[in-house]
C-alpha cells in the first residue's frame, strides 16, 4: 500500500475501509427488518430536520404569542416546555408531530409498531437534551430513538 492508499482510506473513513476489505452492511434500516425505499423505509436526515424545523418553529410561535406576549429571555426556555409537550402528546398518540406530517415522516416502536406514550416521554425528554439526537448508529437512528426503541420512518 503506498501513501496515497494509505491517506485515502483515512479521509474515507473506516466504513469505505471496511467495506474495501469485504465487509457487507447492508441498506440503512435492514436489522430491524424496514425495506430499502419507499413508505415504511428509514427517514432520511434531511426530511428529519425539516421536521424539527417546523416543530420548533411552531413551538417558538406559540412560545411567543401566547405565553410571552413578545420576546423575552424566558421566550426559548417556554418553546423548549411546548415542544416538550407537543412531542409527547403527539408523538404518543398519533404517531407524528405535525412538521413530521407535513415532511411525510411517523415515529413507530420497533416491536410493536406502535409508539406508547411513556416511550414518546423518553423520546422526547432525550430529543430536548440535544445531545442524543447528535449521536446515530448505522441505521441513522439517532440515541434518543435507540434508547425509546423507536425509529422514524416514512409514510
Amino acid at each position: 500500500m503506498d501513501n496515497r492508499q494509505a491517506v485515502g482510506s483515512w479521509l474515507s473513513g473506516p466504513r469505505a475501509a471496511l467495506e474495501e476489505a469485504g465487509a457487507e452492511f447492508g441498506y440503512r434500516g435492514e436489522q430491524l427488518g424496514l425495506p430499502e425505499q419507499g413508505p415504511g423505509s428509514i427517514a432520511r436526515p434531511g426530511r428529519r430536520l425539516g421536521a424539527l424545523v417546523v416543530d420548533w418553529g411552531l413551538c417558538v410561535l406559540i412560545a411567543y404569542g401566547l405565553i410571552t406576549k413578545g420576546y423575552t429571555p424566558a421566550t426559548s426556555n417556554w418553546a423548549l416546555l411546548v415542544f416538550l409537550v407537543l412531542g409527547v402528546l403527539t408523538v404518543g398518540t398519533v404517531g407524528f408531530t405535525p412538521g413530521k406530517r407535513l415532511f411525510g415522516l411517523r415515529v413507530v416502536g420497533v416491536e410493536t409498531g406502535r409508539v406508547q406514550p411513556l416511550r414518546a416521554l423518553a423520546r422526547t425528554v432525550l430529543l430536548c437534551l440535544a445531545i442524543p439526537a447528535l449521536v446515530w448508529d448505522r441505521d441513522g437512528r439517532g440515541l434518543h430513538d435507540r434508547l425509546a426503541r423507536t425509529v422514524e420512518v416514512r409514510m
